[in-house]
């Protein structure tokens, strides 16, 4: 079956079958009235066009189980379908009594110039997918009762839509660009003799394509320079919102993958959107990615301060005459003798110069732990952080709607105007914010009394502050990036139209409209549940729940199960039969069978690579990448690929949204495949978890973390019951799982349907809890801690009715915090199901 037209599913259930592919009483008037196979074959063919919306192209697009389930209404042998003829002039009048019935027609030319102009106007600046176009022409033939024509004719129509489209793109953003804003972009590729000037990594379009790098101070400072320059183009703010995302990243990828030289081959319009297309989106990720690096720098300077603040209290601990065991010794000692004089008790046990370091020691660093941290934070800021305050102010615009974080918004406007020098003061009638923007733990070490008893402000612990103040409203969105795409504007978040489609959102989500139905119904779970688990809980040879440590919960390891029976002798055919099957036979067989090579497309408008060697090529590169070999590697093997052929395949045909579209065909071909009476039916759970691979320093997300020893990366991986993954995403060591975990179940897109996932003790929270549940899938968590936690009563006074549970409730529920916030809820669940 050809790319993009109807595919029927080969699995159907008795109750789908029943109906989908009934015949009515009027159906089978019809179909009884044809004689010998002509009754199954038009029965067949006007229950599938009445499915596909078309007529299937072969015998083989019918399932064995459609044909025999229609041949049992019939009486007939399937068989009959068989010999069934489909070129005949009795299968052509078949299908004209069809379209008659069901109120369709042929294609005509005066249809093809509506649809032609629909997939401009409507289709393509939302989507450039060919698949995706192809199946949405699909749905529109069948809206407007029109049976659709062939695949060489809705190729044409796509190529000549895609071409018309384009032209007018083109020229209507061209001419949108100003002659200042058109000049910066050839800024970009090089001005004359300069272009050969100039290595290739001085060129400013390569220099916007740079990755970061570790996370740094330069590397903040060079994101902003980017971001400057990106601003200096002055593209105008609505340039690309008539397009979606995936049309404006399609253009992005054209100027990612050719080199300046190709670029400036092309005619003005199409250079100036292509670099109009990358500029707007660097544009977001920059902004990203140095909101991402400031927030980092801010945390890294408070954990090497408490590092750093540590190591010396710990030398000074381990030293010959540490702080405490020294004024434990001198306490000793005046107690034994407290009028004697200093000279006579104290100095045999602690002379003068002993008593000067001690003095000099709490002086220099603070008598406590937190002043001493606080005093190598504002060291290390004075002398190394503070350069990127005034870059950060000046680039990245801040905003906020929160009526609390007025005072934020003023103390970064007093950061932006009294930039240098930093050794001065604040003016006197100047109006410093202090409640909202300085945690209570820093002010100490911001307001000072002087001699004459007046408050001061000390201007670069008050910059801490307001810093650390803002790493934390930025991490919640409380306080937003203008032009950032993930720390935008919450608002942006979520459905704009939800308020007028409340109850279809709510619909979707299969939640009442009415709050206290929800929260009835929640306890209502939660009492059949809480009284399930205290009558079983007598019966419960495995758990206890003891009283110590304000409740304790007990488990007993659970039994083995015994190996299955002929379990080592499948392992040992197994390996017998594909114990040395190479890897690239099985991906070359995988593409065979479901041409996975399709998704990878150029962004180019064209290629004249021959489709047998792009594939080939193709192949050869997923195979380098998926070994982790390297395209170096592969070039040397026995084919006629050199490095450069294989080099240009992967920077020009690889990307993740293929890799994804690839993978998700190769998941759902296995589920199609199984074999129920082997398999058993098919799955609905998965189990996610996450695993930590070794990655370079000057990659951005590469972190050190405690847990796993070392620097590197996580993949978080959705895993299906039955050992197939369905999604697979890379993390940083810190963030959280519990987002990973919701996100692989809302977009795997696999056909499994999910409605229940395991995670450790990492993918798992309260906040995890409630959208898994608004959401309409089961969290199910497996707790390290298990023994710690508690449970939460349904109503106030209820305790007494599970009297076997009581050692481990806590508190009943707030239920009028979901009552004042459901609303909000049902828009963020909304949100992630929207994408």
């Amino acid at each position: 079956m050809s790319l993009g037209e109807p595919q029927m599913k080969r699995k159907w259930t008795t109750e789908e079958l029943v109906e989908h592919w009934s015949l009515s009483p009027s159906e089978l008037d019809l179909v009884l009235r044809k004689k010998g196979s002509n009754r199954l074959g038009m029965a067949l063919l006007l229950k599938f066009f009445q499915w596909e919306g078309a007529f299937p192209r072969y015998k083989h697009e019918i399932p064995r189980c459609v044909q025999r389930f229609v041949a049992a209404q019939l009486g007939v042998s399937i068989a009959d379908y068989q010999a069934y003829d489909w070129t005949n002039r009795a299968a052509k009048y078949h299908r004209t009594e069809i379209r008659d019935l069901l109120g369709f027609r042929p294609v005509t030319n005066a249809d093809s110039d509506i649809m032609l102009q629909w997939l401009i106007e409507t289709q393509l600046p939302k989507e450039s997918d060919d698949t995706r176009l192809k199946r949405a022409l699909y749905e529109q033939c069948r809206i407007l009762c029109l049976e659709p024509p062939t695949l060489l004719q809705i190729n044409r129509l796509l190529r000549s839509a895609k071409h018309q489209f384009e032209t007018y793109l083109w020229e209507s953003i061209t001419a949108r660009l100003s002659t200042e804003c058109q000049q910066a972009l050839e800024t970009l590729l090089g001005e004359g003799d300069e272009i050969y000037q100039l290595d290739a990594d001085e060129l400013p379009l390569n220099q916007l394509k740079t990755e970061p790098g570790a996370v740094s101070l330069n590397s903040l400072l060079s994101e902003l320079s980017k971001l400057e320059q990106l601003h200096a183009i002055k593209l105008p703010d609505d340039l690309f919102s008539q397009l979606s995302s995936d049309v404006v990243e399609r253009y992005r990828m054209r100027v990612e993958t050719e080199r300046p030289s190709e670029l400036r081959k092309h005619p003005k319009p199409i250079r100036y959107t292509l670099l109009a297309a990358f500029c707007w989106q660097r544009r977001h990720e920059i902004t990203d990615t140095a909101v991402e690096l400031f927030l980092q720098l801010v945390h890294r300077m408070e954990t090497r301060a408490k590092k750093r603040v540590s190591e010396k209290m710990l030398r000074q601990a381990k030293g010959a005459h540490p702080p405490e065991k020294l004024l434990y010794t001198i306490a000793v000692a005046a107690l034994a003798n407290p009028e004697g004089l200093v000279k006579d008790v104290i100095y045999p046990v602690a002379d003068e110069s002993t008593l000067a370091n001690l003095v000099d020691s709490f002086d220099t660093d603070g008598t406590t732990f937190r002043e001493r941290l606080q005093h190598r934070m504002r060291s290390s800021y004075v002398h190394h952080y503070r350069r990127l305050v005034p870059r950060l102010l000046s680039v990245l615009d801040f905003q906020s709607d929160a009526d609390h974080l007025r005072s934020l918004q003023q103390a970064l406007a007093l950061l932006k105007t009294y930039t240098d020098p930093p050794s001065q003061s604040y003016p006197a009638d100047v109006d410093i914010p202090i409640e909202g923007v300085i945690g209570t733990d820093w002010q100490p070490m911001v307001m000072a009394k002087g001699a004459d008893g007046a408050t001061t402000i000390d201007r670069m612990a008050y910059e801490i502050g307001v810093l650390r103040t803002l790493r934390e409203n930025l991490r919640c969105k409380a306080v937003w990036v203008s032009g950032a795409k993930r720390y935008c504007n919450p608002a942006q978040d979520i459905p704009q139209d939800f308020e007028a489609q409340r109850g279809q959102y709510y619909q979707a989500l299969q939640q009442p409209l009415n709050v206290e139905q929800f929260i009835r119904q929640l306890q209502s779970d939660m009492t059949t549940a809480l009284t399930r688990l205290n009558q079983g809980m007598p019966s419960n040879s495995k758990v206890k729940l003891l009283d110590k440590h304000g409740g304790w919960i007990q488990l007993s390891p659970l039994t083995p199960q015994p190996e299955p029976t002929h379990l080592t002798q499948l392992k040992e055919e197994i390996n017998r039969r594909w114990s040395v099957t190479p890897l690239l036979d099985m991906l070359k067989e995988t593409d065979f069978r479901l041409n996975i090579t399709h998704h990878f497309q150029s962004p180019a408008n064209r290629e004249i690579i021959n489709p047998g060697i792009l594939r080939q090529r193709l192949l050869l590169c997923l195979y380098a990448l998926g070994t982790n070999l390297g395209v170096k590697r592969i070039a040397h093997g026995d084919h006629e690929a050199n490095y450069f052929d294989l080099h240009y395949i992967q920077r020009k045909f690889l990307s993740k949204s293929a890799l994804r579209l690839a993978i998700q065909d190769v998941a759902n071909a296995i589920f199609r495949c199984r074999l129920p009476e082997i398999w058993g039916e098919a799955t609905t759970a998965c189990a996610s978890d996450s695993k930590q691979f070794g990655a370079w320093d000057q990659n951005l997300m590469t972190e050190w973390h405690a847990r796993y020893g070392g620097r590197g990366v996580m993949i978080y991986w959705h895993v299906e019951k039955k050992s197939v993954c369905i999604y697979s995403q890379l993390k940083r060591c810190s963030s959280s799982e519990v987002a990973s975990m919701i996100q692989g179940v809302l977009n795997h897109c696999t056909d499994l349907a999910l409605d229940k996932t395991y995670v450790d003790t990492h993918g798992q929270s309260d906040v995890g809890f409630a959208f898994c549940h608004l959401l309409g899938f089961q969290l199910m968590p497996r707790f390290k801690g298990i023994h710690k936690q508690k449970l939460y009563l349904p109503t106030t006074g209820t305790v007494q009715a599970y009297p076997h549970l009581q050692a481990i409730f806590n508190r009943p529920i707030r239920w009028n915090l979901i009552r004042q916030q459901y609303d909000t809820l049902i828009k963020l669940a909304t949100a992630l199901k929207e994408r």
